[in-house]
């Protein structure tokens, strides 16, 4: 996944400090954080092979322990982002009431587009589909390479990809942009637990934790986001310019873009950023454009709505298993990373959602953020990975072949089997190497916020260090052990932070409640047979003490009746 970078808000009280004053690092925070990624970096580049396998040992344990939260938790904010946009909080404003929206709906939905257009699905959009009709899902019971394995490739897809994604992404947006927005505090994760810990505890170390967590799952949350990019690059480089792929390449591609971030963060090319960001979603477009036209186009037309139909038909029934009654590797390998990969995105992704929504209502955000995206990620995977997946039934390419080769392949074995394949593959490496860019400048402005007590511009030196931690771990796990080493990282990371998720929501679900904008609770039927019943035994009480039948009995009785019928009524 990749964002363009955050754009500074408008002036609020208190004032922000100008751009050419950023602020400084919070420094027990910046030096703990980065020295524990160096540790890591360290542990990876002189014990290669202890890291691989203390991390495969440490991630079997998680696994088996801890899969089951990993799948609850994901599910919780899937209900949640539902539940609290169809109820009375859906009214409040992600600012003061009656602030207007910022950003033009055209403007927000083009914004929403560029966060969910990245590495990852220009990576998995061929990949995922073409595994896993090659080799299907256990759970499914669908045999490799037919019409019941191309249906399973296609469900399973959206469930990573759609609702579940967008709601973590979502349900921490919403805590970032309430706190910061509604109530004035500041930019991070801590500043939404202030209802929960105080105000003075979430300034302090307890806080500064919770930023840390928040530091390192965004910091192998993107590490694998780059390293993925840097093996599909140096496959595509093989496929198209013949250099043969390897460690060393993918090695030299990290260090050539990660040199190219470190220039542009360097020089202030905020804006040149804002544009590459831009043109990365224009070329996109026009790739899986060229795609619908040249390849299958009535197939993909006729893809959306069956699996669509099929993904909605058996959501509840992936979005519930766990390792109890299928293949729990299998489970860690696909669901249960994605799910720790998207939740240590959350921090990044949620912080850009945050700020091109102010002013929105809650209904409008959520709503948004949940079915705009996924519709994008729908076209884009029956589109690329519906065409590889029909291109190997009609025999017109052998794409099972290259899904074997690995999913960073996939992409360019079905541009190859399409007209002026060359041309679309150089234009895939070149997006890929910019959202390589964007992806590293954006994260590491998020990461420079959060060790900044969430200032909006950090010092430019503090993002640019954390870039190149990020590069650097990137690096050392494509050495220790690949994309299997990305992954593992990945989850493990993770697991810490699900739980600072929990946490969060149960923080903005108790400030949603105590907001005076959101209107008086509805008056439920059981509500008012429960006052109504009180009512009665007050009665009874009363008569029993010798209460008669006064006026204190026919208050209570008006009361009662009224309760029943739904009303408040006095007197």
């Amino acid at each position: 996944m990749s964002t363009v970078e955050t754009a500074a808000p408008p002036t609020e009280e208190p004032p922000e400090p100008p751009r050419s004053q950023p602020q400084p690092p919070d420094w027990p925070v910046f030096v703990i954080g980065a020295l524990v990624v160096l540790a890591v970096v360290a542990w990876g580049a002189f014990g290669k092979d202890s890291l691989d396998s203390s991390s495969s040992t440490a991630l079997a344990w998680v696994l088996k322990n801890f899969g089951w939260l990993f799948v609850v938790a994901a599910d919780l904010f899937l209900v949640l982002c539902v539940v609290i946009a169809l109820s009375r909080y859906g009214r409040l404003r992600l600012g003061k009431d009656g602030e207007e929206p910022e950003f033009n709906n055209l403007a927000w939905i083009a914004m929403m587009f560029s966060a969910g257009m990245g590495i990852g699905l220009m990576f998995f959009g061929v990949g995922e589909p073409l595994q896993h009709y090659v080799d299907p899902p256990p759970s499914s019971g669908a045999q490799p390479q037919t019409d019941a394995a191309a249906r399973a490739a296609m469900e399973y897809s959206f469930f990573h990809w759609t609702l579940h994604p967008w709601a973590i992404y979502g349900i921490t947006a919403l805590a970032l942009a309430y706190a910061a927005y509604r109530k004035g505090r500041g930019n991070r994760i801590s500043a939404v637990l202030v209802p929960l810990i105080g105000e003075r505890r979430a300034d302090g170390w307890p806080g500064r934790c919770v930023d840390l967590l928040a530091v390192f799952a965004t910091v192998f949350g993107t590490a694998t986001s780059l390293g993925l990019g840097a093996l599909q690059i140096a496959e595509g480089l093989n496929l198209t310019a013949g250099v043969k792929a390897s460690t060393a390449l993918s090695l030299i591609i990290i260090a050539s873009l990660s040199a190219a971030f470190v220039v542009s963060a360097m020089s202030g090319l905020n804006k040149g950023v804002k544009w590459l960001s831009t043109i990365n979603i224009a070329l996109a477009a026009l790739l899986m454009a060229f795609v619908f036209i040249f390849g299958p186009t009535v197939y993909i037309l006729d893809s959306i709505p069956a699996s669509v139909g099929s993904y909605m038909d058996h959501l509840l029934q992936m979005s519930t298993r766990t390792g109890a009654f299928t293949d729990a590797s299998w489970l860690g390998t696909w669901t249960i990373f994605y799910w720790a990969w998207w939740l240590s995105w959350a921090p990044f992704v949620g912080t850009f959602l945050a700020r091109i929504s102010r002013g929105r209502t809650i209904r409008e955000f959520l709503l948004g953020v949940l079915l705009v995206p996924s519709s994008a990620t729908i076209v884009w995977f029956c589109t690329m990975g519906g065409s590889a997946i029909r291109l190997d039934q009609k025999g017109t390419a052998d794409m099972a072949t290259a899904a074997k080769d690995g999913a960073e392949a996939s992409l360019f074995a079905l541009l190859k089997a399409l007209p002026l394949g060359v041309v679309t593959s150089w234009i895939a490496i070149v997006l890929v190497m910019t959202y390589f860019v964007t992806s590293a400048d954006s994260a590491s402005l998020v990461m420079g916020s959060l060790t900044s007590r969430g200032a909006l511009h950090p010092q430019t030196w503090v993002s640019v260090a954390w870039g190149v931690l990020m590069a650097a771990v990137a690096a050392v796990l494509l050495v220790a052990g690949g994309l299997n080493s990305l992954q593992t990282a990945t989850i493990l990371v993770a697991l810490p932070f699900v739980v600072v998720m929990l946490v969060v929501v149960w923080a903005l679900l108790k400030e949603l409640r105590d907001d005076p904008g959101a209107g008086p609770p509805r008056h439920h039927a059981m509500h008012g047979l429960k006052d109504a019943v009180r009512a009665m035994v007050g009665e009874a009480i009363d008569e029993q003490q010798g209460g008669g039948r006064g006026p204190q009995r026919h208050y209570r009785l008006r009361r009662a009746a009224a309760a029943i019928r739904g009303r408040d009524e006095e007197g």
